[in-house]
């Protein structure tokens, strides 16, 4: 039954990404809106739903570090297993010239909250200005974007629907991935395998599952600016938006390693985003295969 039901959560899954992407890529021609902004708001933060309620869960339950190490896990996968994924399926395109703004965004963000993490804590203040930060970016996103005129190709699909075809594959995408989740670790533990190993593996990645299906269906489709603005905008999503939230509900504690250890994985995987962008303006297959290499290693 346990196979059945990670068969389910996988369909479930997959599913959830492709309304997803029909829906989101539906309202960016319905409100002019280019597919890339959607792919780093509506897309982007949407995706990062299981993150945000895991985080916000533990810290509610006075177990506030479980989400620095969530959210922080969760911006090295989304660069080196969901973009490297994405490209050795299609190649990516990463329009610098587009993307230099939400890209410094993202660096911002890694800078801010490895400055946090340095005095051992993430408190109430420094949440807000994270919160601030996520403001800010909200607000210089939608101001920038270049509008696009709709050209006729196809036929538009009404706003109810397209609206419902993107919530149901969020709903979907959170569904799915706790399924999926709780199936993994069930059958891990058939095998005799430590719940240490089962959560640094299956729940790390598993929170991460909806940006995987939603970019990986986006690339397979080739909507590769919704695939780019998913990892770039869930990226900003986990440091400002996550770890904002859930240092104003309870001061973040970080040990040495957070800074030590595990803050150079998520700057260098950022700062090496950002240097492709601006050098190659692309990610070919054979750079998302070495990204997938990196993050085995990791």
């Amino acid at each position: 039954m346990t196979y059945v039901l990670f068969a389910v959560g996988l369909l479930v899954l997959l599913l959830g990404g492709e309304l997803l992407v029909r829906g989101a890529g539906a309202i960016a021609r319905r409100a002019g809106m280019s597919p890339l902004l959607i792919g780093l708001t509506v897309v982007g933060f949407g995706t990062s739903a299981p993150e945000l309620l895991v985080s916000v869960d533990a810290a509610m339950g006075g177990q506030p570090a479980i989400a620095l190490g969530n959210a922080l896990g969760s911006c090295v996968a989304n660069i080196l297993l969901i973009l490297g994924a994405a490209a050795v399926i299609f190649p990516l395109q990463v329009p610098f010239r587009r993307l230099w703004r939400d890209l410094g965004f993202m660096l911002l963000a890694v800078a801010a909250i490895w400055l946090m993490l340095m005095d051992g804590t993430v408190s109430r203040l420094d949440g807000l200005l994270l919160l601030a930060g996520l403001a800010a970016f909200l607000t210089t996103a939608i101001r920038t974007s270049e509008p696009v005129v709709e050209t006729g190709e196809s036929p538009l699909a009404p706003v109810w629907q397209a609206a419902a075809m993107t919530l149901g594959g969020l709903v979907l995408l959170v569904f799915g991935a706790d399924l999926l989740v709780d199936s993994a670790s069930e059958i891990a533990r058939g095998f005799g395998i430590s719940p240490a190993v089962i959560g640094l593996t299956v729940v790390a990645i598993g929170t991460s599952l909806p940006e995987l299906a939603t970019s990986v269906i986006a690339a397979i489709r080739r909507q590769t600016d919704i695939a780019v603005g998913n990892v770039v905008g869930s990226n900003i999503f986990n440091i400002f938006g996550i770890l904002g939230t859930t240092a104003m509900i309870s001061p973040i504690p970080a040990e040495a390693r957070f800074v030590t250890t595990d803050m150079p994985w998520v700057a260098g995987t950022a700062l090496g985003l950002a240097l492709v962008a601006a050098l190659l303006g692309t990610v070919p297959r054979l750079f998302g295969a070495g990204l997938l290499l990196i993050y085995a290693a990791y």
